[in-house]
C-alpha cells in the first residue's frame, strides 16, 4: 500500500468537508442576516418587573391619560405589570418619583422646576406631553370677574401636593393677595370641588388641566349653564415679573368651544404650562425606549378620549425643559429622526 497516496486522499477528503462546512456556515449566517433585516424587530430587551405610575386625583386628566396609556403598555411592554397610583398632583408626583416610590409620572414643568428635594439630579424626562390650562370656575350667576374679586370667598385651591395649589398661590401673589389670608382657601381638587360648587359649599375653585376636563364639561352641560370661566389673563405680566421660574407659564386662551355653554361662545384668557412624562436615570433604557414609542404611537387613540392628548407630537416631545431626556427616550427619538 502506498501510504503517501492514502494520506493525500484523506487530506483532500477532510479539506472538502471543511470547505462544505464553511460554505454551510456562511449560508446560515447570510440567511440569519436576511431574516434580521426583513422581519420586524421586537425592540430592545427590558426587565419584566412591575412598574408604579403615579397619575393624579380621581377624575383628573392625569388619571384618565394614565389609565388609557396603561392599556397600550400591555402591548409595548408584555410581561410588565403597570400599577397606577392616585396622587394629589404634580408636586406629589415629583416627590414620589424622585424618592423611588414610583417609577414614572406626569408633572407640570413648573412643579418640576420648583422641586429641590432629594433625588432632583436623577430626574429625567421621557416626553413633553400636552399643556395644562389654568381654569377658574364660578357659578353662572357669580359677580366674580377676576382673582381680586375672590377676597373673602370660599375657594377650592387644590390639594397641598397638587400643581393647582402651586399655581393658585402664585396667581394670588400676582394679584397682590395672600391665598392663606385673603380668601377661605379649601384644599379640594377636581374630584370633589365641582359638587361642592354646585351644592353651594364653594364660591369658586381653581383647576389646572388639559382642555376640556371631563368634570367641568359635566358641570357645563344641561339646558342652562350652571357655571362660567373667569379670565386670568390680567395677571400674566405680574406673574412673569415675579422671577425666572414664572417663565414656565405662558399666556394662553381657552378656545370658545372648550366649554361652549359656560363660555357663551367667548374665548377666555388664561395661562398654560407644559406637562412632562417623568422618570429617573435609574429606569432601564430599553424599557424607556419602548415606553416612549408607546406614548407617541398612542396619541390618536388616547386623543380620541382625552382631547388634550392630541397635542402630543414627535416634533415637540423632545423639548422637556427643565429636565434632560432619559437616554432610552433619546435613543427612540434618534431612531425615528427623519
Amino acid at each position: 500500500m502506498d501510504l503517501s497516496r492514502l494520506g493525500a486522499r484523506l487530506r483532500d477528503s477532510a479539506g472538502g468537508r471543511r470547505r462544505a462546512f464553511q460554505t454551510l456556515l456562511a449560508a446560515a449566517s447570510a440567511l440569519a442576516l436576511l431574516l434580521w433585516w426583513l422581519l420586524p424587530s421586537d425592540g430592545p430587551s427590558y426587565p419584566k418587573t412591575p412598574l408604579s405610575f403615579a397619575t393624579g386625583v380621581a377624575d383628573g386628566v392625569y388619571e384618565t391619560y394614565g389609565t388609557l396609556l396603561k392599556g397600550d403598555l400591555r402591548t409595548a411592554l408584555p410581561g410588565v405589570q403597570v400599577n397606577l397610583v392616585n396622587t394629589e398632583g404634580s408636586v406629589d408626583n415629583i416627590e414620589r418619583v424622585a424618592s423611588g416610590r414610583s417609577d414614572f409620572t406626569i408633572a407640570a414643568a413648573d412643579a418640576v422646576a420648583t422641586y429641590h428635594g432629594p433625588g432632583k439630579s436623577r430626574l429625567r424626562a421621557v416626553a413633553r406631553l400636552y399643556d395644562d390650562y389654568m381654569q377658574l370656575v364660578v357659578p353662572a350667576d357669580s359677580s366674580v370677574r377676576s382673582v381680586r374679586d375672590l377676597r373673602g370667598l370660599r375657594v377650592g385651591v387644590g390639594q397641598a401636593g397638587s400643581g393647582v395649589n402651586l399655581i393658585t398661590k402664585r396667581l394670588f401673589s400676582a394679584a397682590g393677595m395672600d391665598m392663606n389670608k385673603d380668601v377661605r382657601a379649601l384644599p379640594v381638587g377636581i374630584d370633589t370641588a365641582p359638587k361642592m360648587l354646585l351644592d353651594g359649599k364653594l364660591d369658586a375653585f381653581f383647576w389646572s388641566g388639559g382642555l376640556p376636563t371631563a368634570a367641568i364639561t359635566a358641570m357645563a352641560g344641561g339646558p342652562e349653564p350652571r357655571i362660567k370661566l373667569v379670565q386670568l389673563g390680567d395677571l400674566v405680566a405680574n406673574l412673569h415679573a415675579m422671577g425666572p421660574q414664572m417663565s414656565y407659564y405662558r399666556q394662553a386662551v381657552m378656545p370658545a368651544d372648550a366649554y361652549p355653554k359656560a363660555q357663551k361662545g367667548q374665548a377666555v384668557a388664561t395661562i398654560a404650562v407644559a406637562n412632562l412624562l417623568v422618570t429617573t436615570d435609574r429606569a432601564n433604557p430599553g424599557l424607556v425606549q419602548r415606553l416612549t414609542r408607546a406614548v407617541i404611537d398612542s396619541r390618536d387613540a388616547i386623543g380620541s378620549k382625552v382631547h388634550a392628548a392630541q397635542l402630543v407630537d414627535l416634533r415637540t416631545a423632545v423639548f422637556t425643559d427643565p429636565l434632560p431626556l432619559h437616554v432610552g427616550a433619546e435613543r427612540y427619538y434618534r431612531s425615528v429622526k427623519p
